[in-house]
């Protein structure tokens, strides 16, 4: 639980909790207690559709990331915080406890970790396969009516097809990019990129997650894929790798360090060969479509080779 919940609970102002928790701060290890990296506060504001400087009561001046304590730290808070009420939420937080885990034992049957990430992958994949149904029906219909259009000058291109070049449309903003500056589904873009490879495809960004692998999973056996990245933030774990390789497993990808040396992202088909091409990405791809972003093919491209000869080079990332 989070700080400004907890001083919530007991009755406290934000600051004045976490003052009481200072005064005894020899008692809070690491296991305890921890402070929220910048990441995992943005991912708790995406998650909560807020921002945490707006929730239960945090100024709006506070510039300090909140603190998480874990139940042993909660155990500990109440050897801390004294009065009526303090001892009151206490007990009803050990009551909370003992439910929460009589249920996880009585409910181990329903679906586990492993088994929700398999779901991730697959819902993912049939994502990308149904945007790509529809990007084919839509050249259909154009099609269609690029024929009646010819005979008798009636049936016009598909009102779809227009609207989907309409960026400024709120309700068409979620799930597109502009590849190239053209508006384009977010998952497709990057599938018909990897689709060019015949050699091999290094990806460069060092925010990676089980999306960025289930991109590739159409990526032919044959094509070496290589993923640079320092594996920031939430991160990919090996459990989600493990899966997504039982998953698809003619599918490997090999892991290396970006070394710190990059902040954009890239994607590099056919690296070293007369069908060399980079592409320079505005978002990692585990997030594409969730903001307008671009990806833009590089045309100087020999800035990059000296770059990209020493990624090479750099240690195998060891996922967490």
């Amino acid at each position: 639980m989070l700080d400004f919940e907890l001083a919530e609970i007991y009755g406290y102002e934000t600051k004045r909790f976490n003052e009481q928790v200072k005064r005894n701060i020899e008692k809070f290890d690491e296991d305890f207690m921890f402070q929220l990296t910048d990441d995992e506060v943005s991912e708790i504001s995406r998650s909560q559709n807020a921002t945490l400087n707006k929730s239960a009561g945090r100024g709006s001046n506070i510039k300090y990331n909140p603190h998480a304590f874990t139940e042993q730290g909660i155990y500990m808070l109440m050897t801390v915080l004294k009065g009526e009420l303090a001892v009151k939420q206490s007990k009803a937080l050990i009551r909370t406890f003992k439910q929460m885990k009589d249920y996880i034992v009585e409910n181990q049957g329903l679906i586990g970790k492993r088994e929700f990430l398999q779901l991730s992958m697959q819902i993912t994949s049939n994502v990308v396969e149904m945007q790509d149904l529809r990007r084919d029906l839509r050249d259909v219909e154009d099609q269609v009516a690029e024929v009646m259009d010819t005979l008798n000058n009636v049936v016009h291109k598909s009102e779809l097809s227009e609207l989907i070049l309409d960026l400024s449309n709120p309700q068409l903003k979620y799930g597109f990019l502009l590849l190239n500056g053209q508006p384009i589904e977010a998952n497709l873009a990057y599938k018909d990129i990897y689709s060019i490879a015949k050699k091999s495809i290094y990806i460069v960004d060092n925010y990676i997650g089980v999306k960025t692998l289930v991109l590739l999973k159409d990526v032919p056996s044959s094509v070496e894929v290589i993923i640079f990245s320092d594996n920031i933030g939430k991160g990919l774990h090996t459990l989600e790798y493990q899966d997504f390789c039982e998953e698809y497993p003619f599918r490997k990808i090999t892991f290396q360090k970006s070394g710190g040396e990059f902040h954009d992202r890239y994607i590099i088909i056919d690296w070293n060969t007369e069908h060399q091409r980079i592409y320079h990405c505005g978002a990692s791809s585990k997030d594409t479509g969730q903001r307008i972003t671009s990806i833009t093919e590089v045309v100087d491209q020999m800035i990059y080779t000296d770059l990209i000869n020493n990624l090479l080079k750099n240690p195998v990332l060891k996922l967490r």
